[in-house]
């Protein structure tokens, strides 16, 4: 049995109208979409983001499940969700891991690789 059965994959976008640059204000969109590889249910338990912008200003952010849910992924299935984040800075990264749940109650660790927030055109 794979340790990690779970893939993550991220979308960013600049919310230009939620953002107030003349305050150091930048808005950030990010779809997330959990797919369950694996033979059985999965749990999303809690969430643990490391968001970081340009000035290395950190920011911990730990909680339970997403948006209010805890969903179950059923094997072959996906969860998607969207929420967003301000930074600082025009330009930023966020990593992490989400705590899942098999059914015999194990636990395992689902890692979020480091993406980037970035206003259009901060980056060349």
């Amino acid at each position: 049995m794979s340790t990690n059965p779970v893939d993550i994959q991220v979308q960013t976008l600049y919310l230009g109208d939620q953002s107030r640059p003349d305050r150091g204000q930048y808005a950030f969109s990010y779809t997330i979409t959990i797919s369950n590889l694996g033979t059985e249910p999965v749990t999303l338990i809690s969430r643990h983001w490391v968001i970081m912008d340009a000035d290395q200003k950190r920011q911990d952010v730990h909680g339970d499940g997403v948006i209010g849910q805890q969903p179950t992924i059923a094997p072959g299935h996906d969860f998607t969700y969207t929420s967003g984040v301000v930074l600082d800075t025009p330009v930023g990264t966020m990593q992490g891991a989400y705590q899942m749940k098999r059914e015999d109650g194990s636990m395992f660790d689902a890692p979020i690789a480091p993406f980037l927030l970035a206003i259009p055109g901060a980056i060349n």
